[in-house]
């Protein structure tokens, strides 16, 4: 009954679209005032502009009137079909999610069918587009490579994220340094309902190398080409995306295009909108062979199962092999050979409307792709210019791109209702961790962020580091907040050895810090200054947390422990290089240090909190103590109870340069309750030093507040 009830109520919409297309045709002829959209562009050929006039307007009111009455008569085989009451799952479905179910007529997406749904124009409302289930799993393939590239991956996966209602699944091919960014991002992102894979592009370098290629992203441009083959066998269908581009809608309508495939389409493109492979843009400008226009490979819908079937690999790569030796090279990467594939088997392509590969390069077509906000799909940063683009719309596409550059990724992390997903043994520890805690204890917050998960960025900018030969060389470690960032380039002058920084920002921040040091030659000229950056997240600033993952990705034998501002004297990198000892440094008698010439030893005092130089592996900070108090005095504390000898260099100093007071410390100053839950956490860790050290740690039961 169900299925009857739509069926009639399909026939009274259609019968009244037909009853009102004489008036509506009056209506428009009389008034004038209906603006038909810009068409997309057509597979084989460029669309000129209209003619403005009656003559253009009549013409267009024809080509919609034809649209609607194919929609009808679509609408009316629909109803002579039996009805169902919902799309049957095909028997092979995976558990990748790439079900294939039955459609009807209007998601073919053969040739007559992009042409009828091309006249209404590129709005997406216009056209009924399949339903995606609701817990159906997304796969997403994206290359990456090098530390600029992982950056610009997190404000595309942002605006995917922003956008969707689907479980998704991330499927990164990388180098080993991407792979360490966005391995520790999206673990410390925590974002439910996302899976992440990791596919090791080195060894794929061999299936590719033997192609020349000028364009700019180098071998991994080219990486595309193999995806048939490094996807998992059982994965039947995947979106994959450039790095440059960014979502304005929810990726499901575009995985949705899938159930439009007929035949032995296999490849979802959006024609060029460049005049490239035209060709004739300069003298002796030769493009590789396309069809018409060609396809920019931006956005690709791959329908894996049956690539393989079509022996994809033996295609391309005859393909390439016979081309390359009249082009002897490819300008544009895969794009070329994709498009000299696609030229010699027309059959291999469902042509996607263009505002699914809306392109940013200068003198492209894409202003026919849109007339209003929500025609945007997705968009392109493809020129190597990226948001110095010129375009009549620029500005706002710039603005909707740092949209997503600056939003909070924590935002982000919002469950998907309805939908099982797989156990996340790291999430459920940490709820698990979290229930046990009293609520109603004073100091809850205090000891909630010891367990707050941080979203962390490593490496945010390029870096290079050349491990010396003589296991003597040392890291200067320090953290820092947006307010100290201008001690950065003192730092940076005074210390010309590596450095491991662990920045405390929010998205926002991190934008104006890459915008600043970008803008720094001296900062600019480091290439051994590893900047990691760590979200903001909860009321208290995580210094022993920032410490920590300063502390873990030192590339040295030895590092440095020091903070932002303390201005290390010029040539203690050189001087600790050659005063190398495998224990750190304490208190010092500064009577003796004056007049000492070699170094000595001396013995743990409260309260103390030198500056030390120790051996990479030593303890990490302890991460019950943030904000202001206590955090260098209890790791100290620990250094001592292991029985590390403190050894004080002469001749080695560092300045403190004067500063505002941090937001922390002024909290300690002015709130009682944090001054008294300090005192507790202190209480508690002096306790824990008893239990795990015994009778050797009964001399921190002593030590005094570090206030």
């Amino acid at each position: 009954m169900l299925g009857m009830w739509r069926g009639r109520r399909k026939l009274l919409v259609a019968s009244l679209a037909l009853l009102f297309i004489p008036a509506l045709t009056w209506l428009y002829l009389s008034v004038g005032s209906f603006q038909v959209k810009p068409l997309p562009l057509s597979p084989l050929e460029a669309q000129s502009s209209m003619a403005v006039g009656r003559r253009g307007e009549q013409k267009s009111l024809e080509l919609r009137v034809r649209a609607v009455e194919e929609e009808n008569h679509a609408l009316r085989r629909d109803l002579s079909r039996t009805p169902r009451s919902s799309p049957a799952r095909h028997p092979n479905s995976d558990h990748h999610g790439n079900q294939t179910r039955n459609h009807s007529e209007e998601g073919t997406g053969d040739n007559e069918g992009q042409k009828s749904a091309a006249v209404v124009g590129n709005r997406s409302d216009c056209v009924q587009q399949p339903m995606v289930d609701k817990c159906e799993t997304i796969h997403v393939a994206i290359v990456c490579a090098g530390y600029n590239a992982s950056r610009d991956v997190v404000t595309l996966v942002k605006s995917v994220l922003f956008h969707r209602r689907n479980p998704l699944h991330f499927h990164f091919i990388t180098d080993s340094i991407a792979q360490q960014i966005l391995s520790s991002l999206f673990h410390t992102w925590m974002v439910p309902a996302v899976k992440v894979d990791f596919y090791d592009a080195d060894e794929l370098k061999s299936e590719v190398s033997w192609i020349p290629n000028k364009h700019y992203s180098g071998i991994y441009g080219l990486m595309k080409l193999v995806l048939t083959k490094t996807l998992p066998s059982d994965l039947q269908r995947v979106i994959v995306l450039d790095t440059d581009i960014t979502f304005a809608t929810d990726i499901a309508e575009l995985w949705a295009v899938f159930h439009k495939f007929k035949g032995q389409q296999v490849l979802g493109l959006v024609e060029n909108q460049s005049d490239w492979y035209l060709g004739n843009l300069w003298k002796n400008h030769r493009p590789w062979p396309a069809l018409g226009r060609g396809f920019n490979t931006g956005v690709i819908l791959l329908l894996l199962d049956r690539l393989r079937k079509l022996r994809w690999e033996q295609m391309w790569r005859l393909t390439a092999e016979r081309e390359l030796m009249s082009m002897l090279s490819t300008s544009l990467a895969d794009q070329d050979i994709f498009n000299a594939v696609i030229k010699q088997n027309p059959f291999l392509i469902h042509q996607l409307p263009c505002f699914w590969n809306v392109q940013l390069s200068d003198h492209t077509r894409s202003e026919k792709c849109y007339k209003d906000v929500s025609d945007l799909k997705v968009i392109h940063w493809n020129s190597p210019k990226k948001l110095r683009v010129k375009n009549k719309h620029v500005e706002f596409f710039r603005n909707l791109y740092l949209t997503f550059l600056e939003y909070d990724g924590n935002l982000l992390r919002r469950e998907l209702f309805g939908c099982p997903s797989e156990a996340d043994h790291n999430s459920e520890n940490l709820q698990k961790t979290l229930s046990q805690l009293d609520e109603d204890d004073p100091c809850y917050e205090f000891r909630r962020e010891r367990f707050t998960v941080h979203r962390t960025h490593l490496y945010f900018l390029h870096y290079e580091y050349e491990p010396s030969t003589d296991n003597t060389d040392v890291t200067l470690v320090a953290q820092l907040s947006m307010d100290r960032l201008q001690m950065l380039e003192a730092i940076c002058k005074h210390w010309e050895g590596p450095i491991s920084l662990a920045l405390y920002l929010s998205d926002a921040e991190a934008q104006q810090f890459l915008r600043y040091a970008q803008g720094s030659e001296v900062l600019m000229s480091r290439g051994n200054v590893g900047y990691h950056i760590v979200y903001k997240e909860g009321q208290f600033y995580p210094v022993n947390l920032l410490r920590n993952v300063a502390m873990r990705h030192v590339n040295t034998p030895f590092m440095f422990l020091s903070d932002i501002d303390f201005l290390p004297m010029y040539g203690l990198y050189e001087y600790l290089r050659y005063h190398v000892w495998t224990k750190g440094h304490a208190p010092t008698n500064f009577a003796k240090w004056r007049t000492a010439t070699t170094p000595y030893r001396v013995q743990w005092e409260a309260d103390f909190e030198p500056y030390v130089m120790v051996r990479r592996d030593s303890p990490e900070y302890d991460r019950r103590f943030v904000g202001f108090g206590w955090n260098k005095v209890a790791h100290i504390m620990e250094l001592d109870a292991q029985e590390y000898d403190f050894v004080v260099l002469p001749n080695a100093y560092m300045i403190h340069m004067p500063h505002a007071p941090s937001f922390d410390i002024t909290k300690f100053r002015s709130n009682k309750q944090y001054r008294v839950c300090l005192k507790t956490l202190k209480e508690e860790f002096q306790q824990n030093m008893s239990r795990r050290y015994g009778f050797a740690a009964l001399k921190y039961m002593t030590a005094e507040n570090n206030s």
